[in-house]
């Protein structure tokens, strides 16, 4: 079993009870998942668990032949599905259970207003067989990754063809690099 965490506090809280853990960039960025892995991390150890504890990373992951198809290809998906989360996140933050330290406005206004370009940098790894196997490892090293969870069809509107073509890449040309 793992938990998926997304709020600050989650990550330590979860450490605590020595689960592994989906850490996901939906709300927040690739940047900001290294403090909260790492409170995450120290909450585990604290908690005299043996080990690190085990971190996915669940992130939206399209491959494709070019660079430029990679890009391309998933822009109207992706964007669709954060503008959608982002509606949902700051329709949920008045409801009862939101917690201040959610943030749930000004993330979800955040995300309604998010560029693609943004996008790209911080919350999705797309590219060429070669640049996604490249961006995971550098992850993997940076945040101490023990798997992913690739949201192959963030948004629900590529193509099934393309999204089979890219988990076709990623499973016979990225996963290879990594065993």
């Amino acid at each position: 079993m793992r938990i998926a965490v997304n709020s600050p506090d989650t990550f330590a809280r979860v450490g605590a009870q020595g689960y592994p853990i989906f850490a996901a960039v939906r709300l927040g960025t690739l940047s900001e998942l290294a403090p909260n892995i790492r409170a995450y991390r120290e909450a585990y150890r604290a908690a005299g668990h043996s080990g690190e504890g085990k971190v996915f990373l669940r992130a939206p992951i399209y491959i494709a032949e070019t660079d430029r198809q990679a890009q391309d290809e998933p822009e109207e998906s992706i964007m669709h599905f954060y503008r959608w989360l982002g509606d949902q996140q700051e329709a949920s933050a008045t409801r009862p259970g939101a917690r201040a330290i959610e943030q749930r406005a000004g993330r979800g206004q955040r995300l309604q207003t998010i560029t693609y370009k943004e996008a790209l940098r911080d919350k999705v790894i797309v590219g060429t067989a070669g640049r996604v196997a490249d961006r995971l490892q550098a992850l993997r090293e940076e945040l101490g990754l023990d798997g992913i969870l690739a949201e192959m069809n963030c948004g629900s509107l590529i193509p099934h063809q393309r999204v089979m073509k890219s988990l076709q890449l990623l499973c016979e040309t990225v996963m290879p690099r990594f065993h």
